[in-house]
């Protein structure tokens, strides 16, 4: 089958499912995939750029052994360590990303759930940018249950972030300290509450190929709205340090077959954009749709997300107006 004619069948109406012939994603030509992955996005996404950005509101310490990340105390990397954030900070960070058009922005922390005083702290700050700021807000906090969801959901935070990392199959090579199972019902929970549910992964762990493919079937099966797609950029100290980096062809392959696959969802570039030429710039002519931006606290956060708003504009798509 030609790229450009599944994709118009999906437009039609026609919804990729694991029991379809995955493998022509890897074998067809990638231009026609990618032409007709941001065919798909102009159809079902418009033009309209989600920006999000993020603020490390508490860091390291982390007790799971998740292979990739710099903030597992399995590993020994320079992380920096902290308690969760002073209100102040967290809000003035907010009222930046605001002031510089970003449209959503969240509070990431460490460990395996904000619980106790500091997920007090959370929905105090969530409640506060809430009545303080329009832009839309977003959390991800690891294991929260129903109620902890309910909490935020009502302190104003309407998307709530969880990756389930890679494909059920691989996951236990990537972490053992939590299970694929759990991630999915925290998934569920989330849109049972009626959040946005944002959900991707990383790619570059050692996977295959397959476990792409199965990883971007699972987000569809579990209806996520947003899916940020990583590509991994090793980090001294963890057990992925020598992971070879990926070429762009291949994070552009699998964006454009995560678009096929999730036509309806926000596909949003994560960490690696640098791996991209122009950060990412044909990433967005291949099924993407939204990105995060900035830099938490710096002051090239500013610069970023300005630089990324000119490369989307220029590309004729639409992004928040400045406040």
């Amino acid at each position: 089958m030609n790229p450009l004619t599944l994709a118009q069948e999906i437009i039609d109406g026609r919804r990729i499912c694991r029991e379809d012939d995955l493998s022509f994603f890897l074998t067809c030509g990638l231009e026609e995939l990618c032409e007709g992955a941001d065919k798909i996005r102009k159809h079902f996404i418009g033009d309209k750029v989600d920006l999000c950005s993020i603020i490390n509101g508490r860091s390291g310490l982390c007790p799971e052994d998740c292979k990739y990340c710099a903030q597992s105390v399995h590993h020994h990397t320079s992380c920096e360590v902290y308690a969760f954030l002073p209100e102040e900070e967290i809000i003035n960070a907010c009222k930046l990303n605001e002031r510089e058009g970003v449209d959503r922005f969240s509070i990431v922390t460490s460990g395996k759930a904000l619980t106790g005083e500091e997920f007090e702290k959370a929905i105090h700050a969530c409640k506060t940018m809430h009545k303080e700021c329009k832009i839309d807000l977003c959390a991800s906090m690891g294991f929260l249950d129903e109620q902890q969801l309910h909490r935020l959901h009502e302190a104003g935070v309407t998307s709530y972030h969880h990756n389930i990392e890679t494909s059920k199959r691989n996951f236990p090579n990537i972490c053992t300290t939590h299970t694929y199972a759990q991630k999915i019902e925290t998934l569920k929970k989330v849109k049972a509450e009626g959040m946005c549910a944002c959900s991707g992964g990383i790619i570059g762990m050692g996977e295959t190929w397959e476990d792409r493919l199965d990883m971007a079937v699972s987000l569809a099966e579990l209806g996520i709205d947003s899916i940020p797609i990583n590509a991994l950029m090793p980090i001294p100290g963890t057990p992925l340090e020598n992971e070879p980096r990926l070429s762009e062809d291949d994070i552009l392959r699998t964006i454009a077959f995560f678009r096929y696959i999730n036509p309806l969802a926000n596909i949003r570039l994560a960490a690696g954009r640098a791996l991209l030429t122009e950060d990412g710039r044909i990433a967005f002519q291949s099924g993407a749709s939204a990105t995060i931006t900035g830099n938490m606290l710096t002051t090239a956060a500013c610069a970023t997300i300005r630089s990324d708003r000119k490369m989307l504009t220029d590309l004729g798509r639409i992004c928040s107006n400045t406040l």
